[in-house]
């Protein structure tokens, strides 16, 4: 789990970056299928994926999506970034004992509005598996009244 780093807008500068590391098992995909309500069997049935082009389970596109979210809360920006809108565009499949690799970029910083434009992208062995960009507010300095 990722230690909380909380950021400010005035802390961030274009070129920033965070990463994270995530061992894909059965039980994340499971967990997510029950809490998401997607049971597509591609997700849960190794007998019916295996009938598939990807010939074994994968994991949920949004649940590798979840993974950006993951770094946005937690550590770029962190506690307090709230999410206005975020583009996915997936290029290849996570399987059931992948390591998932997620960098978040700061790219553009817009001062009215305290936003910040972010790239993210997941790779699995050097292969792009989701890219997107991510539009967040975050809290100025004046702002913050987490305590973090």
């Amino acid at each position: 789990m990722l230690e909380l780093q909380k950021l400010c807008f005035e802390d961030l500068t274009v070129g920033m970056s965070e990463e994270l590391v995530k061992h894909v098992s059965s039980s994340d995909v499971v967990g997510f299928a029950e809490v998401s309500g997607d049971r597509n069997p591609i997700h849960l049935s190794e007998h019916f994926a295996a009938r598939t082009p990807f010939k074994t389970r994968i994991a949920h596109g949004l649940y590798t999506a979840s993974l950006i979210s993951a770094v946005l809360g937690t550590r770029l920006p962190g506690p307090g970034a709230i999410y206005l809108s975020q583009t996915l565009n997936f290029k290849a499949p996570v399987r059931i004992g992948d390591d998932v690799k997620v960098t978040v970029t700061v790219e553009e910083l817009m001062e009215r509005g305290n936003r910040a434009r972010l790239s993210c992208i997941c790779s699995v062995d050097g292969t792009v598996v989701l890219e997107g960009e991510a539009l967040v507010k975050v809290p100025s300095k004046d702002e913050d009244r987490s305590g973090l």
